[in-house]
């Protein structure tokens, strides 16, 4: 029986090629956003759009609009999912509003308070919408992921950045210890430099300067729909509990589980140059 999920922040990015590698399992894949059509965003890219797409790949994808910061959306979108398919099997937490200025170099101090926007979309959003869809995801369900960086224990972005990567990190840690007993695992996913609507600008100027300092960077990309490819082994994965309250480097779980890009490469792992993901104490304290 195909996978019903939830891909929450999925007009672009990551969330929309998470979105189209698992709809191309023939999954039924609900897409949330709020850029409602093209055109609607400076960016390219709708949940309209991304639905539209799944469909074309042999899933069926169901478009909704929902704020992540408004909890009242949240909750209706899951009673929509409750009431149309009685169940779920993947939760990918991946919405993130990502505020202008993230990466300025300039201190946190003068990047204005907006910064701390990320707080509510991208950390506490994914903690709500863990929370209405737990009752789901215990009937069968497979999975819920956060998606993380590396930026969980190096310095990215500022402050305000690497607490939601640590937090979704530690969440993940956490809310797999009360959903293992339903044999549900829970992960927080670290993504490498996704070539995505947000960064083609920088790999425009990278192939046009062979001397540009992020070279390197660009040439080792992954695609937005690499990390979704990861998630949809995993899920399929009879060792997938194996993974459950980890914090799991996307390129290095698929050498594990022989999950190529869609150019059939295999993207590295940074682990050696940004750093590792942390490693949690085994104690549980009720």
């Amino acid at each position: 029986m195909p996978d019903v999920v939830v891909v929450t922040g999925a007009s672009r990015g990551a969330g929309k090629g998470i979105a189209l590698a698992l709809g191309a399992t023939g999954a039924t894949v609900y897409v949330t956003g709020r850029t409602v059509s093209d055109g609607d965003s400076d960016l390219p890219g709708s949940i309209t759009r991304t639905a539209r797409e799944i469909d074309e790949r042999g899933g069926v994808g169901i478009p909704v609009v929902c704020d992540h910061g408004d909890d009242a959306a949240v909750e209706a979108l899951f009673a929509q999912v409750a009431a149309e398919q009685g169940r779920l099997d993947i939760l990918v937490n991946n919405a993130f509003a990502i505020p202008d200025g993230i990466t300025s170099r300039k201190p946190f101090w003068e990047k204005g308070l907006r910064q701390a926007g990320v707080l509510d979309v991208g950390l506490r959003s994914s903690y709500v919408a863990s929370f209405h869809a737990a009752p789901l995801l215990i009937n069968g369900g497979k999975l819920l992921v956060n998606t993380s960086s590396f930026g969980g224990t190096c310095y990215m972005h500022g402050p305000a950045y690497g607490a939601v990567k640590a937090g979704v990190d530690k969440m993940a840690h956490d809310m797999a210890e009360d959903l293992r007993p339903f044999g549900v695992a829970a992960i927080s996913l670290w993504m490498g430099f996704l070539r995505t609507e947000r960064t083609e600008a920088l790999f425009e100027a990278v192939e046009l300067d062979p001397s540009h300092p992020y070279r390197g960077f660009t040439d080792q990309a992954e695609t937005a729909e690499f990390p979704g490819r990861v998630i949809a082994a995993l899920a399929a994965s009879p060792e997938r509990m194996s993974y459950s309250g980890r914090v799991v480097v996307a390129a290095e779980a698929a050498h594990e589980l022989g999950i190529t890009d869609i150019a059939g490469n295999q993207p590295p792992s940074h682990r050696e140059m940004l750093g590792s993901p942390p490693e949690y104490s085994p104690v549980v304290i009720h």
